[in-house]
């Protein structure tokens, strides 16, 4: 049963045993098509929180926000060779089997795209519909820099007043539209409570898996996957001052998926708080116009 957050915990186990945890916001059986949430590198299903009640309390979606192997509530793995795109697009399709779920609208933030696209390959009826939260085919190079060097010298706050400060310290010129209200959101979602101060809510040595990165050339892009993408209705979101996914980038995917929808959200970067402003309203319509669309044939 939902508790007075909204949202049930569900627990499963992966195809290789481990425990791994999603958060499930009911809703009443409207008979529309359930809304699965995918978070970044090291986000968890917290990040989806409030758009997530508004999914399934306004618009009467069943809403399922992931935890993938090693972030939030799911065990951390052994292997940390286990933690990949491909590893954690079967973990997804192993939760979604558990809950008897055949299909759904998917929401992917950064890392969460990116097992979007290998979704659509390896189970392409699977995605009735995809938002993409600023991510696309082709990573920039410079984004990603920029994202292992945070987590490398990441600053180890003890207090939640600590990790705020911090938090804006290296993020906040990329999110000047942030109220107070989003970046404590933020902070609440990435950090958990311990009997020594806050510490980030993921498997530390998931930094290691970009090590080996060689960020001074072209990244591999997903192109192929991404034509699988073009079958579907989609929604490409973009942070104004994203240094992950270029505007180069979101021109060619809508040249390559005339009917791609896209927005651009002014003042934030990679990537941009789907809870802010009007994306909750316009993620709700498009899944609605997706659904009708999907009806009609």
């Amino acid at each position: 049963m939902p508790n007075h957050e909204g949202f049930s915990d569900f627990f499963y186990d992966a195809p290789d045993g481990l425990r791994l945890h999603a958060r499930l916001y009911a809703a009443t059986d409207s008979g529309r098509w359930p809304v699965v949430c995918l978070p970044g590198l090291t986000r968890n299903a917290r990040d989806f929180h409030e758009l997530a009640l508004q999914l399934s309390r306004q618009a009467g979606r069943k809403v399922v926000a992931f935890d993938y192997r090693g972030r939030g509530q799911s065990d951390y793995d052994p292997d940390i060779s286990h933690y990949t795109v491909g590893v954690e697009a079967g973990d997804v399709l192993a939760g979604l089997a558990a809950l008897d779920i055949e299909g759904a609208g998917f929401i992917g933030t950064s890392r969460g795209g990116l097992i979007t696209h290998v979704l659509g390959a390896m189970a392409p009826s699977m995605l009735k519909s995809v938002v993409l939260n600023d991510i696309g085919p082709v990573i920039e190079a410079s984004g990603l820099a920029h994202i292992r060097t945070y987590l490398d010298g990441a600053p180890k706050p003890k207090t939640f007043a600590e990790a705020l400060g911090a938090q804006r310290g290296v993020h906040g010129s990329d999110f000047p539209a942030l109220t107070d209200a989003d970046w404590e959101r933020m902070v609440s979602a990435l950090y958990r409570q311990t009997g020594v101060g806050l510490v980030p809510d993921f498997d530390p040595r998931l930094v290691d898996t970009l090590a080996g990165l060689d960020l001074s050339k072209p990244l591999p892009d997903l192109w192929p996957q991404f034509e699988t993408l073009t079958a579907m209705p989609l929604l490409a979101i973009r942070g104004a001052n994203s240094s992950l996914l270029s505007a180069a980038t979101l021109a060619e995917m809508q040249r390559r998926h005339p009917g791609m929808e896209a927005i651009t959200v002014e003042g934030q970067g990679h990537a941009p708080f789907l809870e802010t402003g009007t994306l909750p309203v316009a993620i709700a319509a498009f899944l609605d116009r997706a659904e009708r669309k999907i009806q009609k044939k």
